[in-house]
């Protein structure tokens, strides 16, 4: 199981309703988006990570883990502003302005993943992907979802303890010797997961499948008061932006 999926199953808001942690976590990803980067963008990330790391429980450690990954791709679409390329003064210049759009850039794309991964560390899949039927989305759809997201786990069990096997084997003493392991644990998993598709066609065959893929979903209602209290809070950030907007620029 991946650590941010461990963490949705331990978190405090494991038994809340999806649609109660999904007004909260994606409102603050659509607020990051659309208002203003300053102050807009950075009260979002302020509440943000005080969400996270407070009524969600979120340990401080494993949301580095999580957020390091999406921040190195805020950082890195962000740089490119701050230079141009071509123009009388050479062929690669300071951009005018371009701090400015690139911490406007950055404020914007950290804040919208903080938000994202508020919704990923309090709602496991598996809570969320059955309901979607009810929502609308085709069933067919949410099978295939559900089947990807439970073989990918499978995968990367039988990847690591291929990776295992071939250490204690000593297949990773070389450079030549690890470009053999690895193509061999590419050929590997790739006939495991070939494998594994075919007995699990095999036993949904064996137990009836008619093209739905019935599961239990935990028992959950939507919380009004919880829902609420996010929407004042997205509306008081709105408000709080457009009042603090005109004395800070």
């Amino acid at each position: 199981m991946l650590p941010i999926d461990a963490a949705a199953h331990g978190s405090r808001w494991r038994r809340r309703h999806p649609v109660d942690k999904a007004v909260l976590g994606l409102g603050l990803t659509v607020l990051a988006i659309s208002l203003p980067p300053w102050p807009g963008a950075a009260l979002v990330l302020v509440v943000a990570l005080t969400v996270l790391l407070g009524p969600a429980g979120v340990p401080g450690r494993r949301l580095w883990r999580a957020y390091r990954v999406p921040l190195g791709f805020c950082v890195t679409g962000a740089l490119p502003l701050l230079v141009q390329v071509g123009g009388p003064d050479g062929f690669l210049t300071a951009a005018d302005g371009g701090a400015v759009r690139a911490g406007g850039l950055l404020l914007r794309t950290s804040a919208a993943s903080l938000g994202v991964l508020l919704f990923a560390f309090t709602t496991p899949m598996s809570d969320l992907l059955p309901r979607l039927v009810r929502a609308g989305v085709p069933a067919p759809v949410v099978d295939v979802a559900l089947v990807t997201y439970r073989m990918s786990f499978l995968l990367l069990d039988s990847v690591r303890r291929i990776r295992q096997a071939q250490a204690a084997r000593l297949g990773h003493t070389t450079r030549a010797a690890a470009w053999r392991s690895l193509g061999g644990l590419g050929a590997t998993a790739f006939v495991r997961a070939f494998d594994r598709a075919a007995r699990l066609q095999s036993g949904l065959a064996g137990r009836g499948y008619d093209g739905t893929l019935r599961v239990l979903v935990p028992e959950a209602r939507v919380s009004v008061p919880f829902t609420a209290a996010s929407v004042a809070l997205l509306a008081a950030l709105a408000v709080l932006t457009l009042v603090l907007e005109g004395p800070l620029s």
